[in-house]
């Protein structure tokens, strides 16, 4: 007996809707997932992903079923507001495109970025988490930065601190000389570039708080931080204004060697 899997619920988010609603035209229509996938030139695998929910309609080929079903631009509308919107399953998303990134751009003016803090660093952090399993929090972020620098093709990770990153005592010197330490190894890494924006630097984009460029094969993506979670960003318009504030705050931030030597400054301020 074949199994037919239900569609998913569309009140969930925009995402869910869209699979939801492309779910219910090609089953109006009559369609199986192959003859679906040959209307806007993708494989059945793909076309399942989609209304499942593993995957994401792109743009070009919500296009093509405007086109093809001369919807008004219907469905690259809801694709938009989709982007737009906040995706409750935004992190699982996210994560996924972290592990298969290519390259990793990060700014930070609060902490360190967890891909460079130690273990210990991390769960002091851990412990301000208002969830009911602080020590699965804890693991889980652990185990995402294990994730990305343990696989055997790391991505580069560009990264700018502000230097308000290495003043803060997190831990007291307990925590921050190994940190600090670590932030020295891991700007002497092949795949890591590692630069501080200093307090004489004055004002920077930065202040508007931390986000994440992850360069991946086919596209980028980036994430911006807010207060209790965030946002990821997928619309190209709005990736191209995240490219230029890095750019823009990293025109402020020491060379690598400057950068070294602030570090340094700190971390014998422990000593």
């Amino acid at each position: 007996m074949k199994i037919v899997r239900e569609p998913l619920d569309p009140k969930i988010s925009m995402w869910h809707f869209l699979a939801y609603y492309l779910r219910f035209l090609r089953e109006k229509e009559g369609l199986s997932l192959a003859q679906w996938g040959k209307i806007i030139g993708m494989a059945r695998s793909s076309v399942s992903n989609i209304e499942a929910g593993r995957a994401k309609l792109q743009v070009d080929y919500a296009r093509r079923l405007d086109v093809k079903f001369e919807t008004g631009g219907l469905f690259e509308l809801l694709l938009w507001y989709a982007r737009m919107a906040h995706d409750p399953n935004w992190f699982k998303q996210y994560s996924q495109h972290e592990r298969q990134a290519a390259e990793i751009k990060v700014f930070h003016g609060q902490l360190i970025p967890l891909l460079l803090q130690t273990d210990d660093y991390t769960r002091r952090y851990g412990r301000l988490s208002t969830a009911k399993d602080r020590e699965a929090v804890l693991a889980g972020r652990i185990a995402r930065k294990r994730a990305v620098l343990e696989r055997e093709d790391p991505p580069y990770i560009w990264a700018l601190l502000d230097e308000a990153v290495l003043a803060r005592r997190v831990g007291g010197a307990e925590v921050m000389k190994p940190q600090l330490e670590h932030l020295l190894e891991m700007g002497d890494r092949w795949n890591v570039i590692l630069r501080v924006v200093p307090f004489s630097a004055g004002e920077h984009e930065g202040s508007d708080g931390f986000f994440q460029l992850i360069g991946l094969d086919d596209r980028d993506i980036a994430y911006a931080g807010a207060h209790g979670g965030g946002r990821l960003i997928e619309m190209p318009n709005e990736i191209k204004d995240v490219v230029d504030s890095f750019e823009r705050i990293g025109a402020k931030a020491d060379s690598q060697d400057a950068s070294r030597k602030l570090i340094k400054k700190y971390l014998e301020s422990y000593t």
